[in-house]
């Protein structure tokens, strides 16, 4: 037993434990410094709080360690060395004092002053003179903490076991070799899981915004999250919010300005109903043949969305409805919060977590019950993490249809198929107290572009890869209206779909290149007719929720980038996005922006656009000012 306590695997396990151990004591001490801030944590969700601190404290370890933890199982005779071994010690206490214990000390002070975590920024981005005397001054006042950073590393030092003799336990021939070879790629494959927060065909890498996975407070995510991992995983995205500022700040909301102020009416009052957003992957407006029927006038399939466009016939249809990003990350904050992504997605940035009031949050404050759906695993692409950070309370995932439902119905690739999955969100809304606010994510009308086995050989095959798809996502919408049609809260729902982005697949002309391939589906229903018609002028993702603030009777401030189409007929009719250039589809025509200065590279020779223009400035210097000061409310 003593052998095996001594053995390299052993060993670096218990160096490791240790590192969690620091951090664990970094994290104590950055709430006792912060606590009127963060405020106190509850009983209830301590267990959360700690769930989600070890899983980014794993992957801080990993960013820090990763190299020590290969170089400690190296299947080599070589680590049996003097030197080779001196040199893992001094790599570990001198990498786990700068950025396991000091960046993390470091982070206790610095968040007071700025409420976000130490992030690529502060280091790579600094451009005062004065930050080493600054820094000197700092250690002088919180010379405690310099006390405890140095505690921290003895305590490293010391638990490293630096005399302890390391025994293999095949010491020599193949067995050596072939057992340690085996640990080692074991160790690299859950170092890269412990780098990305998990392995599976759903998971994307981690980002600061997962912290929202394990708290509705924005303030205690901050707590959850840990250094190296806040600084390396903001390198590439931390000088985004470096721009131009054409306009003083008393110029700027003249030009633009994303504070709402309703008025005393709208145009149409719904107040009160629940509201239900389908969120759907892919839906491209040219999948409808009601979109537009003269792509499929000389075809012999009509569109793929016959039940859709049997809606979008009977509800409010914005016929140039645009998406504001090409990913569905983006979608989410521009569905929900109306906040575009220019060049990085707004929720993979570290200001994302700033304060906010977003539609489920404002509705929350209304007394409405909120949930988030989709069919892939707890926590994976980054949706229910955004969706909590956003104001939702409920999360419903892949898990919680399979503790149902069973196993049976995963497609394989990237959850529950969407006809079953929509059923059971069906039952759920049912069970929910009203009114509720709900969206869904859907994910079948994606890549690798499969559908259920009971479905291939009826579906059309249609004319590019993801028709067939899209044709069962809509079938399925027609079961879930077909069997909750009846129910009072279906009749009491304001329903929206919109779409995520345009597909990869697309198969007409003016639908490869700007703007059409950021035309997608978007429409409002309610099944009693309160809206019908059509908008003809140009709309957008941003749109959504001011629309629908407008519609459930909210008549209080509120933070937006985009308009109240049924009650804001002054503000811009626009839809704006970033491909490298910052865009604006305005009904003058497409206004292109220089991404280092703001020239306008493109725009119409109209009085009317060259307005627009420099309305379109202040929207992206307005995005970048909120950014800095990491706030998104009306009462900045």
């Amino acid at each position: 037993m003593k052998r095996l306590l001594h053995t390299p695997l052993a060993l670096l396990v218990w160096r490791i434990a240790l590192l969690y151990a620091a951090l664990m004591l970094c994290r104590a001490a950055f709430w006792v410094y912060n606590a009127a801030l963060l405020g106190p944590p509850e009983w209830s969700e301590l267990g959360q709080l700690v769930a989600g601190s070890l899983k980014f404290d794993t992957v801080s370890v990993v960013y820090a360690d990763g190299v020590f933890i290969l170089l400690s199982l190296l299947p080599l005779h070589l680590r049996e060395q003097r030197w080779y071994r001196g040199m893992l010690f001094w790599y570990y206490v001198i990498v786990n004092a700068v950025l396991i214990a000091a960046a993390n000390l470091a982070d206790t002070v610095y968040f007071r002053y700025t409420q976000k975590r130490f992030t690529a920024d502060e280091i790579f981005f600094a451009d005062n003179d004065n930050s080493l005397q600054l820094a000197g001054k700092f250690m002088a006042e919180n010379w405690y903490l310099v006390l405890l950073w140095a505690g921290l590393v003895a305590l490293l030092a010391w638990g490293y076991r630096r005399r302890t003799h390391e025994e293999s336990v095949f010491s020599r021939g193949w067995a050596y070799y072939a057992g340690g070879t085996a640990v080692f790629a074991l160790a690299a494959g859950l170092s890269v899981a412990g780098m990305r927060g998990g392995m599976t065909r759903m998971t994307r890498p981690i980002t600061l915004s997962n912290a929202m996975l394990y708290t509705a407070d924005s303030g205690k995510a901050n707590l959850i999250l840990s250094n190296p991992f806040c600084i390396l995983r903001t390198i590439g995205s931390a000088g985004s919010v470096k721009y131009r500022k054409y306009f003083t700040p008393e110029e700027l909301p003249q030009r633009f300005t994303p504070v709402h102020r309703p008025a005393d009416s709208a145009a149409v009052d719904l107040t009160g109903r629940n509201v239900m957003i389908f969120i759907m992957e892919s839906m491209s407006a040219e999948h409808s043949a009601f979109l537009h029927p003269e792509l499929y006038a000389d075809l012999p399939e009509k569109g793929f969305t016959p039940f859709l466009d049997s809606l979008m016939r009977n509800g409010l249809t914005f016929k140039r409805m645009y998406a504001n990003g090409s990913r569905s990350i983006q979608a989410m904050p521009s569905v929900l919060g109306s906040i575009p992504s220019f060049r990085t997605p707004f929720v993979l940035m570290p200001q994302s977590l700033g304060e906010s009031r977003q539609l489920p949050a404002m509705l929350a404050d209304k007394g409405y019950a909120t949930a988030f759906f989709c069919g892939s695993e707890r926590g994976s692409m980054g949706f229910g993490a955004y969706a909590r950070s956003a104001g939702v309370e409920r999360l419903v995932s892949r898990e919680d249809y399979e503790a149902k439902h069973g196993t049976g119905d995963f497609d394989g690739y990237w959850g529950i198929w969407d006809e079953e999955f929509l059923q059971f969100t069906g039952e759920e809304l049912t069970a929910m107290p009203e009114p509720f606010f709900a969206a869904l994510f859907t994910l079948s009308s994606h890549h690798p572009f499969v559908v259920p086995e009971k479905y291939a050989a009826t579906l059309p095959e249609g004319y590019t890869r993801i028709h067939k798809g899209v044709a069962y996502d809509d079938r399925a919408f027609r079961l879930f209206f077909q069997r909750f049609g009846g129910e009072e809260w279906f009749r009491r729902t304001i329903f929206v779909f919109v779409a995520d982005h345009v597909s990869s697949e697309k198969f007409a002309e003016e639908t490869r290149s700007y703007p059409g391939n950021m035309h997608v589906i978007g429409f409002i229903y309610t099944p009693d007719g309160a809206l019908r018609g059509e908008v003809g002028e140009i709309t957008q993702q941003l749109d959504i929720m001011p629309t629908l603030l407008g519609l459930t009777g909210n008549r209080k401030p509120y933070f937006a980038f985009g308009r109240d189409v049924l009650n804001e007929p002054q503000r811009p009719r626009w839809s704006v996005s970033y491909d490298g250039r910052f865009r604006a589809l305005t009904g003058e025509g497409a206004i292109v922006l220089d991404d280092s200065d703001m020239d306008v590279q493109e725009c119409p020779a109209t009085p009317a656009a060259d307005s627009l223009a420099q309305n379109f400035r202040a929207l992206v210097q307005q995005y970048y000012t909120h950014i800095e000061k990491k706030s998104y409310t009306a009462n900045d």
